[in-house]
Protein backbone atom coordinates (compact mmCIF):
# COMPACT_ATOMS: atom_id res chain seq x y z
CA UNK A 1 0.00 0.00 0.00
CA UNK A 2 2.80 2.33 0.91
CA UNK A 3 4.15 2.27 -2.62
CA UNK A 4 0.87 2.50 -4.27
CA UNK A 5 0.70 6.15 -3.54
CA UNK A 6 4.64 7.16 -3.74
CA UNK A 7 4.88 10.19 -5.42
CA UNK A 8 6.44 10.42 -9.19
CA UNK A 9 9.76 12.37 -9.37
CA UNK A 10 8.90 15.55 -11.13
CA UNK A 11 10.87 15.34 -14.48
CA UNK A 12 8.89 18.78 -16.18
CA UNK A 13 10.65 21.34 -14.32
CA UNK A 14 9.13 25.25 -14.33
CA UNK A 15 10.63 28.60 -13.95
CA UNK A 16 13.82 27.57 -15.46
CA UNK A 17 14.46 24.60 -13.27
CA UNK A 18 17.76 24.63 -10.96
CA UNK A 19 19.36 28.18 -12.42
CA UNK A 20 16.08 29.76 -12.82
CA UNK A 21 15.20 27.97 -8.39
CA UNK A 22 18.60 30.01 -7.81
CA UNK A 23 18.12 32.92 -9.60
CA UNK A 24 14.89 34.60 -8.64
CA UNK A 25 14.89 34.27 -4.73
CA UNK A 26 17.28 37.01 -5.17
CA UNK A 27 15.59 38.82 -8.27
CA UNK A 28 12.61 38.99 -6.71
CA UNK A 29 13.41 40.54 -3.39
CA UNK A 30 14.94 42.67 -5.06
CA UNK A 31 12.75 43.92 -7.30
CA UNK A 32 10.23 44.63 -4.44
CA UNK A 33 12.77 47.19 -3.30
CA UNK A 34 13.33 48.44 -6.48
CA UNK A 35 9.91 49.55 -6.95
CA UNK A 36 9.33 50.75 -3.09
CA UNK A 37 12.32 53.19 -3.90
CA UNK A 38 11.34 54.54 -6.86
CA UNK A 39 8.34 54.83 -5.50
CA UNK A 40 9.84 57.55 -2.81
CA UNK A 41 11.88 59.30 -6.20
CA UNK A 42 10.92 62.50 -7.52
CA UNK A 43 10.20 61.15 -11.05
CA UNK A 44 9.08 57.72 -10.10
CA UNK A 45 11.41 56.29 -13.09
CA UNK A 46 11.50 52.94 -13.31
CA UNK A 47 15.19 53.06 -15.99
CA UNK A 48 17.11 53.89 -13.49
CA UNK A 49 18.27 52.96 -10.23
CA UNK A 50 16.92 54.99 -7.39
CA UNK A 51 19.66 56.98 -6.24
CA UNK A 52 21.28 57.33 -3.29
CA UNK A 53 20.84 53.84 -2.41
CA UNK A 54 20.21 52.79 1.44
CA UNK A 55 23.29 50.90 2.99
CA UNK A 56 22.67 47.53 4.17
CA UNK A 57 21.69 49.30 8.06
CA UNK A 58 19.34 51.18 6.94
CA UNK A 59 17.19 48.61 4.95
CA UNK A 60 17.51 46.23 8.60
CA UNK A 61 15.29 47.27 11.10
CA UNK A 62 15.06 45.26 14.59
CA UNK A 63 11.29 46.78 15.45
CA UNK A 64 10.05 46.62 12.08
CA UNK A 65 11.07 42.90 12.00
CA UNK A 66 9.24 42.29 15.32
CA UNK A 67 6.08 44.31 13.89
CA UNK A 68 6.12 41.99 10.71
CA UNK A 69 6.83 38.51 13.05
CA UNK A 70 3.56 40.11 15.31
CA UNK A 71 1.53 40.66 12.60
CA UNK A 72 2.07 37.35 11.58
CA UNK A 73 1.08 36.35 14.68
CA UNK A 74 -1.96 37.85 15.50
CA UNK A 75 -3.35 36.82 12.07
CA UNK A 76 -2.45 32.82 12.53
CA UNK A 77 -4.13 33.44 16.35
CA UNK A 78 -7.04 34.49 14.33
CA UNK A 79 -7.02 31.35 12.25
CA UNK A 80 -7.08 29.20 15.18
CA UNK A 81 -9.87 30.73 16.84
CA UNK A 82 -13.12 28.41 16.71
CA UNK A 83 -15.16 30.77 14.30
CA UNK A 84 -16.56 30.06 11.11
CA UNK A 85 -17.24 26.59 9.92
CA UNK A 86 -14.97 23.77 8.88
CA UNK A 87 -15.22 22.85 5.35
CA UNK A 88 -13.02 19.44 3.34
CA UNK A 89 -10.66 20.33 0.27
CA UNK A 90 -10.59 17.79 -2.72
CA UNK A 91 -9.53 14.08 -2.07
CA UNK A 92 -5.93 13.46 -2.36
CA UNK A 93 -3.69 11.15 -4.08
CA UNK A 94 -3.75 8.35 -1.39
CA UNK A 95 -7.96 9.04 -1.11
CA UNK A 96 -8.03 11.01 2.24
CA UNK A 97 -9.53 14.33 2.65
CA UNK A 98 -7.88 17.12 4.98
CA UNK A 99 -10.29 19.54 6.72
CA UNK A 100 -10.16 22.97 6.90
CA UNK A 101 -11.18 25.99 8.84
CA UNK A 102 -12.72 28.87 6.39
CA UNK A 103 -12.94 31.73 9.03
CA UNK A 104 -11.13 34.30 6.66
CA UNK A 105 -13.86 37.07 6.80
CA UNK A 106 -14.25 36.65 10.94
CA UNK A 107 -10.81 37.30 11.18
CA UNK A 108 -10.54 40.35 8.52
CA UNK A 109 -13.61 41.92 10.98
CA UNK A 110 -11.56 41.56 14.16
CA UNK A 111 -8.61 42.78 12.79
CA UNK A 112 -10.56 46.36 11.34
CA UNK A 113 -12.23 46.61 15.05
CA UNK A 114 -8.56 46.16 17.02
CA UNK A 115 -7.17 48.52 14.24
CA UNK A 116 -10.15 51.25 14.90
CA UNK A 117 -9.49 50.45 18.53
CA UNK A 118 -5.99 52.15 18.02
CA UNK A 119 -6.61 54.70 15.38
CA UNK A 120 -8.91 55.54 18.77
CA UNK A 121 -6.57 54.93 21.02
CA UNK A 122 -3.88 57.22 19.33
CA UNK A 123 -2.01 54.80 17.25
CA UNK A 124 -0.56 56.02 13.71
CA UNK A 125 -0.67 54.17 10.83
CA UNK A 126 0.61 57.01 8.53
CA UNK A 127 4.56 56.00 9.71
CA UNK A 128 4.31 52.65 7.79
CA UNK A 129 4.68 54.68 5.00
CA UNK A 130 7.94 56.05 5.54
CA UNK A 131 9.04 52.02 6.70
CA UNK A 132 7.89 50.60 3.77
CA UNK A 133 10.85 49.25 2.88
CA UNK A 134 12.51 48.31 5.99
CA UNK A 135 9.10 46.42 6.70
CA UNK A 136 9.21 44.73 3.43
CA UNK A 137 12.96 43.67 4.01
CA UNK A 138 11.87 42.31 7.49
CA UNK A 139 8.98 40.58 5.49
CA UNK A 140 11.48 38.62 2.93
CA UNK A 141 13.79 37.92 5.63
CA UNK A 142 10.56 35.64 7.41
CA UNK A 143 9.53 34.58 4.42
CA UNK A 144 13.13 33.40 3.68
CA UNK A 145 13.35 31.55 6.82
CA UNK A 146 9.53 30.07 6.80
CA UNK A 147 10.91 28.41 3.25
CA UNK A 148 14.03 26.95 5.27
CA UNK A 149 11.84 25.25 7.92
CA UNK A 150 9.05 24.41 4.97
CA UNK A 151 12.11 22.15 3.52
CA UNK A 152 13.49 20.99 6.05
CA UNK A 153 10.42 19.64 7.81
CA UNK A 154 9.56 18.06 4.31
CA UNK A 155 12.70 15.76 4.19
CA UNK A 156 11.20 13.98 7.39
CA UNK A 157 7.68 13.44 5.79
CA UNK A 158 5.80 10.08 4.37
CA UNK A 159 6.58 10.34 0.30
CA UNK A 160 3.05 10.29 -0.31
CA UNK A 161 2.90 13.52 1.28
CA UNK A 162 5.35 15.40 -1.20
CA UNK A 163 4.28 17.74 -4.38
CA UNK A 164 4.26 16.03 -7.54
CA UNK A 165 5.61 19.41 -9.06
CA UNK A 166 8.54 19.75 -6.29
CA UNK A 167 9.66 16.19 -6.38
CA UNK A 168 12.83 16.54 -8.32
CA UNK A 169 15.45 15.36 -6.33
CA UNK A 170 16.97 18.89 -6.88
CA UNK A 171 17.29 21.02 -3.39
CA UNK A 172 17.45 24.36 -4.95
CA UNK A 173 14.23 23.53 -6.89
CA UNK A 174 12.47 21.84 -4.90
CA UNK A 175 13.03 24.59 -1.91
CA UNK A 176 11.90 27.14 -4.52
CA UNK A 177 8.96 25.36 -5.88
CA UNK A 178 8.04 23.88 -2.49
CA UNK A 179 8.39 19.81 -1.50
CA UNK A 180 5.58 19.24 0.28
CA UNK A 181 2.15 19.71 -0.96
CA UNK A 182 0.31 20.35 2.54
CA UNK A 183 2.82 21.23 5.52
CA UNK A 184 0.78 21.13 8.65
CA UNK A 185 1.71 21.64 12.58
CA UNK A 186 -1.53 19.99 13.95
CA UNK A 187 -4.55 21.07 12.40
CA UNK A 188 -2.74 24.55 11.42
CA UNK A 189 -1.92 24.03 7.59
CA UNK A 190 0.66 26.42 6.67
CA UNK A 191 -0.37 26.88 2.98
CA UNK A 192 -3.93 27.50 3.41
CA UNK A 193 -3.19 30.21 5.97
CA UNK A 194 -0.49 32.09 4.29
CA UNK A 195 -2.65 32.18 0.94
CA UNK A 196 -5.02 34.53 2.09
CA UNK A 197 -4.72 35.54 5.64
CA UNK A 198 -1.24 37.60 6.81
CA UNK A 199 -0.35 38.73 2.92
CA UNK A 200 -4.12 40.20 1.55
CA UNK A 201 -5.31 42.03 5.03
CA UNK A 202 -1.64 43.29 5.33
CA UNK A 203 -2.23 44.73 1.61
CA UNK A 204 -5.47 46.69 2.63
CA UNK A 205 -3.38 48.10 5.95
CA UNK A 206 -0.57 49.31 4.06
CA UNK A 207 -2.94 50.87 1.91
CA UNK A 208 -4.90 52.51 4.77
CA UNK A 209 -1.74 53.93 6.04
CA UNK A 210 -0.92 55.42 2.02
CA UNK A 211 -3.95 57.34 2.56
CA UNK A 212 -3.61 58.10 6.27
CA UNK A 213 -0.15 59.63 5.38
CA UNK A 214 -1.62 61.53 1.64
CA UNK A 215 -4.39 62.96 4.47
CA UNK A 216 -1.45 64.43 6.76
CA UNK A 217 0.38 66.32 3.78
CA UNK A 218 -2.67 67.24 1.93
CA UNK A 219 -5.26 67.96 4.17
CA UNK A 220 -7.53 65.06 3.31
CA UNK A 221 -7.20 62.15 0.89
CA UNK A 222 -7.32 62.48 -2.88
CA UNK A 223 -10.56 61.00 -5.32
CA UNK A 224 -7.64 58.65 -6.47
CA UNK A 225 -6.05 57.68 -3.20
CA UNK A 226 -9.99 56.77 -2.29
CA UNK A 227 -10.95 54.76 -5.55
CA UNK A 228 -7.73 52.31 -5.11
CA UNK A 229 -8.19 51.69 -1.42
CA UNK A 230 -11.87 50.79 -2.37
CA UNK A 231 -11.50 48.82 -5.43
CA UNK A 232 -8.89 46.78 -3.46
CA UNK A 233 -11.14 46.11 -0.57
CA UNK A 234 -13.54 45.22 -2.54
CA UNK A 235 -11.34 42.66 -4.19
CA UNK A 236 -9.82 41.31 -0.85
CA UNK A 237 -13.66 40.91 0.60
CA UNK A 238 -14.63 39.24 -2.19
CA UNK A 239 -11.77 37.25 -1.42
CA UNK A 240 -12.42 36.29 2.00
CA UNK A 241 -15.98 35.92 1.48
CA UNK A 242 -15.37 33.33 -1.12
CA UNK A 243 -12.35 31.38 1.11
CA UNK A 244 -13.60 28.06 0.66
CA UNK A 245 -12.98 28.26 -3.44
CA UNK A 246 -9.55 28.51 -2.57
CA UNK A 247 -9.69 25.35 -1.93
CA UNK A 248 -9.93 24.13 -5.40
CA UNK A 249 -7.38 26.51 -6.91
CA UNK A 250 -3.81 24.87 -8.11
CA UNK A 251 -1.88 26.74 -5.26
CA UNK A 252 -3.56 24.71 -3.05
CA UNK A 253 -4.32 21.60 -5.14
CA UNK A 254 -1.19 20.79 -7.16
CA UNK A 255 1.75 23.19 -5.77
CA UNK A 256 4.06 22.53 -3.15
CA UNK A 257 4.73 25.39 -0.37
CA UNK A 258 8.03 26.67 -0.92
CA UNK A 259 9.52 30.37 -1.28
CA UNK A 260 7.58 30.41 -4.10
CA UNK A 261 4.58 31.03 -2.46
CA UNK A 262 6.04 31.94 1.13
CA UNK A 263 7.79 35.07 -0.50
CA UNK A 264 4.40 35.70 -2.93
CA UNK A 265 2.11 35.67 -0.03
CA UNK A 266 3.75 36.87 2.39
CA UNK A 267 6.18 39.50 0.56
CA UNK A 268 5.10 40.29 -2.78
CA UNK A 269 1.49 40.63 -2.50
CA UNK A 270 1.35 42.98 0.43
CA UNK A 271 3.98 45.09 -1.21
CA UNK A 272 4.38 45.68 -4.84
CA UNK A 273 -0.03 44.89 -4.68
CA UNK A 274 -0.30 48.51 -2.72
CA UNK A 275 2.43 50.35 -5.26
CA UNK A 276 -0.85 52.38 -6.82
CA UNK A 277 -1.20 53.97 -3.06
CA UNK A 278 1.99 54.27 -2.35
CA UNK A 279 2.82 56.07 -5.45
CA UNK A 280 -0.31 58.58 -4.72
CA UNK A 281 1.62 59.83 -1.64
CA UNK A 282 4.26 61.18 -3.52
CA UNK A 283 2.77 61.64 -6.88
CA UNK A 284 -0.59 63.64 -6.18
CA UNK A 285 -3.24 62.95 -9.16
CA UNK A 286 -6.11 65.36 -9.96
CA UNK A 287 -9.44 62.98 -10.95
CA UNK A 288 -12.39 64.87 -12.74
CA UNK A 289 -15.51 63.45 -11.92
CA UNK A 290 -16.18 61.58 -15.39
CA UNK A 291 -12.80 59.84 -15.29
CA UNK A 292 -13.36 58.53 -11.98
CA UNK A 293 -16.99 57.54 -13.14
CA UNK A 294 -15.54 55.73 -16.28
CA UNK A 295 -13.00 53.99 -13.88
CA UNK A 296 -15.40 52.96 -11.31
CA UNK A 297 -17.61 51.38 -14.64
CA UNK A 298 -14.57 49.80 -16.04
CA UNK A 299 -13.72 47.85 -12.24
CA UNK A 300 -17.09 47.24 -12.02
CA UNK A 301 -17.35 45.22 -15.50
CA UNK A 302 -13.85 43.25 -14.65
CA UNK A 303 -15.41 42.10 -11.46
CA UNK A 304 -18.73 41.24 -12.91
CA UNK A 305 -17.29 39.13 -15.48
CA UNK A 306 -14.31 37.67 -12.43
CA UNK A 307 -17.41 36.83 -9.96
CA UNK A 308 -19.70 35.33 -12.19
CA UNK A 309 -16.75 33.28 -14.21
CA UNK A 310 -15.45 31.82 -10.68
CA UNK A 311 -18.52 31.12 -9.09
CA UNK A 312 -19.70 29.18 -12.21
CA UNK A 313 -16.61 26.75 -11.90
CA UNK A 314 -16.47 26.37 -7.99
CA UNK A 315 -20.35 25.66 -8.23
CA UNK A 316 -19.59 23.15 -10.92
CA UNK A 317 -16.12 21.50 -9.53
CA UNK A 318 -18.16 20.87 -6.25
CA UNK A 319 -21.37 19.52 -7.76
CA UNK A 320 -22.00 19.14 -11.56
CA UNK A 321 -25.48 18.62 -10.50
CA UNK A 322 -26.15 21.55 -9.04
CA UNK A 323 -29.46 23.34 -10.23
CA UNK A 324 -27.41 26.52 -11.40
CA UNK A 325 -25.21 24.45 -13.61
CA UNK A 326 -26.75 21.50 -14.70
CA UNK A 327 -27.64 23.00 -17.81
CA UNK A 328 -24.17 23.70 -19.41
CA UNK A 329 -22.59 21.85 -22.19
CA UNK A 330 -19.64 19.68 -21.00
CA UNK A 331 -17.24 17.08 -22.43
CA UNK A 332 -16.28 13.77 -20.68
CA UNK A 333 -12.93 12.79 -20.13
CA UNK A 334 -11.36 9.66 -19.61
CA UNK A 335 -11.00 10.39 -15.98
CA UNK A 336 -14.37 10.81 -15.24
CA UNK A 337 -14.46 14.64 -14.65
CA UNK A 338 -16.46 16.80 -17.19
CA UNK A 339 -15.24 20.09 -19.45
CA UNK A 340 -17.34 23.28 -18.92
CA UNK A 341 -18.23 24.32 -22.75
CA UNK A 342 -20.42 26.51 -22.47
CA UNK A 343 -21.74 29.36 -20.00
CA UNK A 344 -18.68 32.01 -19.10
CA UNK A 345 -15.56 29.23 -19.59
CA UNK A 346 -17.22 28.56 -23.08
CA UNK A 347 -16.16 32.49 -24.63
CA UNK A 348 -12.68 31.74 -23.30
CA UNK A 349 -10.42 29.26 -20.98
CA UNK A 350 -10.27 31.36 -18.50
CA UNK A 351 -12.66 34.35 -18.27
CA UNK A 352 -11.78 34.61 -14.57
CA UNK A 353 -8.38 35.92 -15.42
CA UNK A 354 -9.92 38.55 -18.31
CA UNK A 355 -12.33 39.90 -15.20
CA UNK A 356 -8.88 39.88 -12.81
CA UNK A 357 -6.74 41.83 -15.81
CA UNK A 358 -9.49 44.63 -16.13
CA UNK A 359 -10.01 45.13 -12.62
CA UNK A 360 -6.13 45.14 -12.65
CA UNK A 361 -6.56 48.33 -15.09
CA UNK A 362 -8.96 50.31 -13.30
CA UNK A 363 -7.15 50.53 -10.24
CA UNK A 364 -4.00 51.49 -11.74
CA UNK A 365 -5.77 54.10 -13.77
CA UNK A 366 -6.17 56.78 -11.29
CA UNK A 367 -2.55 57.18 -11.22
CA UNK A 368 -2.67 58.89 -14.33
CA UNK A 369 -0.62 57.87 -17.34
CA UNK A 370 2.60 59.57 -17.37
CA UNK A 371 4.33 56.92 -15.15
CA UNK A 372 5.07 53.70 -15.90
CA UNK A 373 5.44 52.66 -12.14
CA UNK A 374 1.75 52.39 -10.81
CA UNK A 375 1.28 50.09 -13.84
CA UNK A 376 3.61 47.48 -12.82
CA UNK A 377 1.02 45.28 -11.60
CA UNK A 378 -1.21 45.09 -14.57
CA UNK A 379 2.27 44.50 -16.63
CA UNK A 380 3.35 41.67 -14.11
CA UNK A 381 -0.27 39.88 -13.64
CA UNK A 382 -0.52 39.34 -17.62
CA UNK A 383 2.84 37.76 -17.17
CA UNK A 384 1.72 36.02 -14.50
CA UNK A 385 -1.72 34.64 -16.08
CA UNK A 386 -0.22 33.74 -19.42
CA UNK A 387 2.11 31.73 -17.72
CA UNK A 388 -0.18 30.33 -14.90
CA UNK A 389 -2.70 29.80 -18.16
CA UNK A 390 0.38 28.03 -19.69
CA UNK A 391 0.87 25.67 -16.95
CA UNK A 392 -2.81 24.91 -16.26
CA UNK A 393 -2.88 23.74 -20.37
CA UNK A 394 -0.06 21.47 -19.78
CA UNK A 395 -1.31 19.69 -16.72
CA UNK A 396 -5.22 19.59 -18.33
CA UNK A 397 -3.61 18.21 -21.78
CA UNK A 398 -1.49 15.44 -19.90
CA UNK A 399 -5.23 14.81 -17.21
CA UNK A 400 -7.59 14.66 -19.98
CA UNK A 401 -5.75 14.07 -23.58
CA UNK A 402 -8.00 13.98 -26.12
CA UNK A 403 -11.35 15.59 -24.45
CA UNK A 404 -8.90 18.38 -23.68
CA UNK A 405 -7.52 18.46 -27.45
CA UNK A 406 -11.55 18.86 -28.57
CA UNK A 407 -12.05 21.14 -25.83
CA UNK A 408 -9.16 23.80 -27.20
CA UNK A 409 -11.04 23.43 -30.75
CA UNK A 410 -14.25 24.12 -29.20
CA UNK A 411 -13.11 27.21 -27.28
CA UNK A 412 -10.04 28.33 -29.15
CA UNK A 413 -9.02 31.56 -26.96
CA UNK A 414 -7.07 31.42 -23.86
CA UNK A 415 -8.13 34.87 -21.98
CA UNK A 416 -8.86 37.24 -24.51
CA UNK A 417 -11.58 36.68 -26.79
CA UNK A 418 -10.79 36.96 -30.49
CA UNK A 419 -7.40 38.44 -29.59
CA UNK A 420 -5.18 35.54 -27.37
Amino acid sequence: MENKFKTPRTTVMEFGGPLGALFLPVLLPCTVLYLLLACRTQDAGVSSLPSPLPSLRELWDLDAFLLVVGWFGLQAALYMLPLGKVTQGLPLRDGSVLSYRVNGLQAFVITCLLLGLGLLGGLRLSPLHDRCVQLAVAATVASFSLSVFLYARSLCVPDSALAPGGNSGNPIYDFFIGHELNPRIGNFDLKYFCELRPGLTGWLVINLAMLLKESELRGGPSLAMILVNVFQLLYVLDALWHEEAVLTTMDIVNDGFGFMLAFGDLTWVPFTYSLQAHFLVGHPQELAGTSAAAIILLNGLGYFIFRRANSQKNIFRRNPKDPKVAGLETIPTATGRQLLVSGWWGLVRHPNYLGDLIMALAWSLPCGVAHVLPYFYIIYFTVLLIHREARDEHQCRRKYGSAWNEYCKRVPYRIFPYLY
